[in-house]
């Protein structure tokens, strides 16, 4: 046998054994015959350099340095899950789902919802070409190097795969490896981590993969995507998976109806505790894909599917003091600030209390004893008193304050609102600082170098006062700055600098307009394309807008109409940030569906639904996401939906084969 055999040979034995160790949990040598012949194959690989593979067993160890992980869009959308926590919001679902479809004869899969962080794994050709985070949905960070040290992470898929497609899951630190990182912390006296999911979302993004390999994460799966995969539903694509080499749990299971899903819920929600991991409900999905195509997406999650949550955690203790603070929108947050406790997993130390209506509500005080638990097993809040007769003769109810606690200012409520605000927008120190420090923030202008902390410093050290100041800024006027070096100061002014190359729908989310999210900013400015044509609309204009309601609209108006807004906008043209869409390539073919809104419904053989719905779009129309009296023509192929069939019909709507689509388009 010749060393290129050898080598090959050794690698195919290395990845089975890995396999069988890390995704099956049935190893068939022990840990030191496994370390023996990995020994063996890095002396082979040292030695013979020409046969490197990127993809051998002892890469897994890592040791690639990632200063900057690069942020690339998804192919397909990563979309969030709608929320259950009982058994009549799922019923209400189904009803929603059975609606949609026009027939009651549906199956659900059944998964537990896995406590990590989420990634889009991409396989070309059966390797692993791209590993991404879930990131904001439309894109997130590729950490590929990081992952492909993750020994439950096939490098090499077996059996009859597609040649490409991803697949979506969850990577994880199991409670055993937890408790071992967290003992190894306490022993050297340092600091032990806080839980799980946030210990493990921190590691993917660590610059030195070979630090990322020692610990002890582990990947589960749950999702195919892409075109022409070759299953017909959920249940089917996690075996699919599993026979390629994945990690797929295998609690999965198929329902045949909601009491089964029922069933499900109620054996996990007692046994959960029994997994080697952490999970926080079940995640609830109609099986069949046809089905999934057809009952499609909201703006923010698939009709298809619903994640229930089991009841949280709920411990007592006692609420010390109630504080309040000031977010960057002047939005009053009171705090109940409690005696420290341990709450699924962290210490808890503090708890909104929403507004000045709960507070009413639930007639909270403070020297209370009160139930705290985790909303979503995320953010504490106080569900209420434990015993109101247990109070001391002199608690009196409390106060809700009139004036902002940092500037004084009376506070305002507008009618219809839960929350009280600070209106000097201006002049309030926290919401400056906050608005700068969304301005900075990851998913706004990502200015490398530069955070929440650093803001503050600069602002108290009166260096800035808006975002715009960012860009006047010296090395040397942050040099003398708290736990500021040459080298700090110099990437902090240089991530400033950098920030002028992000695009206009980001910038305009950084700005801090209320009620614009991303999502908005993204809508707004494919529409408006410039800053001073969104600054000159109406408010009858931004309501046109899709998916613009009135609240929205007349945010945008306000701030646009403020003195200091249109200073700030006038000073950022100047520094050089982008403030209007980039050109694009432009793939139009013609103009032949201009004005024409068509629905893709069904499954196709000439074309894959993205597609169509690509040659709709450079052909001048609108993809519809559901049939209203506005749709022009519906694509039809095969097993198209019984329900958007009869309401194509009744309002009288074109129907049409993806033969006749190709016609239009090709004349």
């Amino acid at each position: 046998m010749d060393i290129l055999q050898k080598i090959t040979a050794l690698r195919e034995a290395l990845h089975k054994h890995n396999h069988n160790y890390y995704v099956l949990d049935a190893p068939v040598i022990t840990d030191f015959e496994f370390d023996q012949k990995l020994k063996e194959l890095q002396e082979l690989e040292n030695k013979h350099p020409e046969y490197f593979d990127a993809d051998s067993p002892t890469q897994r160890v890592g040791g690639s340095i990632t200063k900057n992980f690069e942020t690339i869009q998804h192919e397909h959308r990563m979309y969030s899950l709608d929320n259950g926590y009982s058994k009549e919001e799922l019923q209400d679902w189904e009803q929603r789902v059975h609606k949609g479809l026009g027939t009651d004869n549906v199956t659900y899969t059944c998964e537990l919802k896995y406590d990590g962080a989420s990634i889009s794994l991409t396989y070309e050709n059966g390797k692993l070409a791209k590993a991404v985070t879930r990131g904001d949905g439309f894109q997130g960070d590729e950490i590929t190097n990081n992952v492909k040290t993750i020994r439950s992470v096939p490098l090499q898929l077996t059996g009859n795969y597609p040649e490409r497609f991803e697949i979506r899951g969850e990577i994880i630190l199991p409670l055993e490896g937890f408790a071992k990182m967290n003992q190894e912390l306490i022993e050297i006296g340092e600091t032990p981590y806080s839980n799980p999911r946030n210990t493990a979302s921190g590691s993917l993004k660590l610059q030195d993969s070979a630090m990322v390999a020692k610990r002890p994460l582990d990947c589960l799966l749950y999702a195919l995507v892409g075109d022409r995969l070759p299953i017909n539903s959920q249940f089917e694509g996690l075996e699919k998976a599993r026979e390629w080499g994945f990690k797929v749990p295998k609690e999965a299971t198929l329902a045949n109806n909601i009491n089964e899903v029922f069933d499900f819920i109620e054996y996990w929600d007692t046994h959960r505790h029994d997994l080697p991991y952490e999970t926080d409900g079940v995640v609830v999905k109609v099986n069949n894909l046809n089905h999934q195509e057809e009952l499609g997406y909201t703006a923010k999650s698939p009709r298809w599917a619903i994640a229930y949550k089991f009841k949280a955690e709920q411990v007592s203790t006692t609420l010390n003091t109630i504080t309040y603070q000031v977010g960057r929108t002047g939005a009053i947050t009171p705090v109940a600030n409690l005696e420290p406790v341990q709450l699924a997993g962290t210490i808890v130390k503090r708890a909104s209390l929403h507004n000045a209506d709960q507070i009413a509500k639930l007639d909270i005080r403070e020297g209370d004893e009160v139930f705290v638990e985790k909303g979503g097993e995320i953010i504490p809040k106080i569900i209420k008193v434990v015993d109101t007769s247990k109070r001391s003769n002199d608690s009196t109810p409390t106060e809700y304050i009139t004036h902002c606690p940092e500037c004084e200012t009376t506070l305002i409520r507008k009618e219809g609102e839960a929350h009280h605000y600070c209106p000097n927008f201006y002049g309030c120190a926290p919401q400056i600082i906050g608005r700068i420090q969304h301005y900075i923030s990851r998913k706004a202008m990502d200015i490398e170098g530069l955070g929440g902390e650093t803001v503050a410093l600069l602002f108290n050290a009166d260096l800035i006062d808006d975002y715009a100041d960012l860009y006047d800024l010296k090395k040397e006027q942050v040099m003398p700055l708290e736990r500021m070096a040459e080298k700090s100061a110099e990437n902090l002014i240089n991530g400033v600098e950098k920030s002028k190359e992000i695009p206009f729908e980001r910038v305009l989310y950084a700005l801090g307009i209320r009620y614009v999210g991303e999502t908005v900013a993204k809508k707004l400015a494919k529409h408006y394309k410039n800053i001073d044509n969104l600054a000159a609309a109406t408010l009858m204009d931004l309501v046109l807008v899709d998916e613009i309601g009135e609240r929205i609209a007349q945010s945008v108006v306000s701030f646009f109409e403020n003195e200091e807004s249109k200073k700030l906008i006038e000073r950022l043209k100047t520094c050089g940030v982008q403030l209007e869409m980039q050109e694009v390539e432009d793939t139009s073919v013609s103009d032949k569906l201009a004005g024409q809104i068509l629905v893709v419904s069904g499954v196709f053989e000439k074309f894959s639904r993205n597609e169509l719905k690509k040659a709709i779009e450079d052909n001048g129309g609108k993809v519809g996401s559901s049939i209203s009296s506005k749709t022009n023509y519906v694509v039809a192929g095969a097993n198209m939906g019984p329900a958007k069939l009869e309401k194509a019909e009744k309002l009288g709507i074109a129907i049409i084969s993806e033969d006749d689509f190709d016609k239009m388009i090709n004349g």
